[in-house]
């Protein structure tokens, strides 16, 4: 039996359905068959996970996010994904909260990097991403240099992703914006660019930049099918 994968959703609902489709359709790409994870998903209301960040009340995100992480360990997950970029600024709040493991998407990413045998990288998300230094720091530790964009670009992208991204409002002149901004991140550097918020990869992906892209949602997703597959 594969393990059950427990996703916490909802930060946004755009995203929770992209993690869904990769881990199905990803296994029946690699075996050719249905057998795939059982899933269970808590999406939780969205507006006050966007509220607290601006409040910074990370204690009102961890409490509810660890919440949500024990109910899914009471229906039967075996393991747990946060769905979100920005929310990983509390793992190890919900780690110590619940009784299973949670899969760390900056850990998946880390190891994507180094894959490629980079050492530098343009890290665009949320301005909490971006701003403080959770994610840097988690790339740091695996010997990754993670450049941010200047404090109106950071704005403006933050913008986007709220406004816009959230709402599944895809425009072009947003995507040329966010091109214009990974430019200068090369500019100064990066060799790839991480896709820090689970959203970004609905307006710029590898389609759209000459330079690798690491899709945060889909090696976060990859890493969850595989850790459910282990001893498959």
């Amino acid at each position: 039996m594969h393990k059950r994968i427990g996703i916490i959703g909802g930060l946004s609902p755009e995203s929770t359905v992209e993690y869904y489709k990769h881990i199905f359709r990803r296994y029946v790409e690699r075996f050719g068959e249905h057998s795939y994870p059982e899933i269970i998903i808590y999406s939780v209301s969205f507006q006050q996970y966007a509220v607290w960040p601006e409040q910074e009340r990370w204690d009102l995100i961890a409490e509810g996010l660890t919440d949500v992480g024990r109910k899914l360990e009471a229906a039967g997950a075996d393991f747990l994904l946060i769905a979100a970029n920005t929310m990983h600024m509390v793992l190890e709040q919900v780690r110590a909260g619940v009784g299973v493991p949670v899969l760390s998407m900056l850990d998946a990413v880390a190891e994507a990097i180094l894959a490629e045998g980079f050492s530098t990288v343009g890290l665009i998300g949320t301005r909490f991403t971006m701003g403080k230094t959770f994610y840097r720091d988690a790339l740091s530790e695996h010997g990754i240099d993670a450049l941010v964009p200047d404090q109106e670009d950071q704005r403006y992208i933050n913008k986007v992703l709220y406004e816009e991204l959230s709402n599944n409002v895809i425009r072009e002149e947003s995507r040329q914006g966010f091109l214009k901004i990974i430019d200068k991140l090369a500019g100064r550097g990066a060799e790839g660019i991480v896709l820090g918020c689970t959203e970004i990869p609905l307006l710029v992906n590898q389609a759209h930049i000459e330079m690798p892209v690491f899709d945060t949602t889909a090696i976060h997703a990859e890493a969850a099918l595989n850790y459910a597959l282990e001893g498959k």
